[in-house]
């Protein structure tokens, strides 16, 4: 269930300007498979929503993931890790900038399983988009974080 406090929350971050918001430079090392064009959409993603992005093309993402200890459950194509929180696959910049203003206790990461369309760097033209979730995972068991219906909160 969602608490007023995470809807109080995400209505913020989704009416505020840009601007308002980044006040401080938000850095995101990426790293991510050199023939993988929806990785490169993610990247575009984050850069239009004014984070600052290291892209790092790598032969093999799996040892960056075993680093940032990502479980091999929540697999997708990509990791990134922001401010010392691990994020693996496309997960929205909403969903990021609300990790970052609550730094939930316990929590090691967000991740997007798979790949759903719609989400950032998924956009299929002409094709409906999924509702999924962001997960958060950490020091308990995964929980859904954020819901999202395509790029849009739901």
């Amino acid at each position: 269930m969602t608490s007023r406090r995470s809807l109080l929350t995400t209505a913020l971050l989704t009416a505020l300007p840009i601007p308002v918001l980044a006040q401080r430079v938000m850095r995101i090392s990426v790293w991510r498979d050199p023939n993988c064009g929806c990785c490169t959409g993610w990247v575009a993603h984050l850069r239009a929503e004014g984070f600052t992005v290291s892209d790092q093309v790598v032969p093999s993402v799996a040892p960056v993931r075993r680093r940032l200890g990502t479980p091999a459950d929540l697999l997708s194509c990509h990791a990134g890790e922001i401010e010392g929180f691990v994020l693996e696959g496309h997960v929205p910049a909403a969903a990021i900038r609300r990790l970052l203003v609550e730094r939930p206790e316990g929590v090691r990461g967000l991740a997007v399983p798979e790949m759903p369309v719609g989400s950032p760097g998924m956009e299929v033209p002409g094709a409906p988009v999924d509702s999924y979730d962001v997960i958060a995972f950490g020091s308990g068991p995964h929980r859904p974080f954020m819901r999202f219906n395509g790029p849009n909160p739901a």
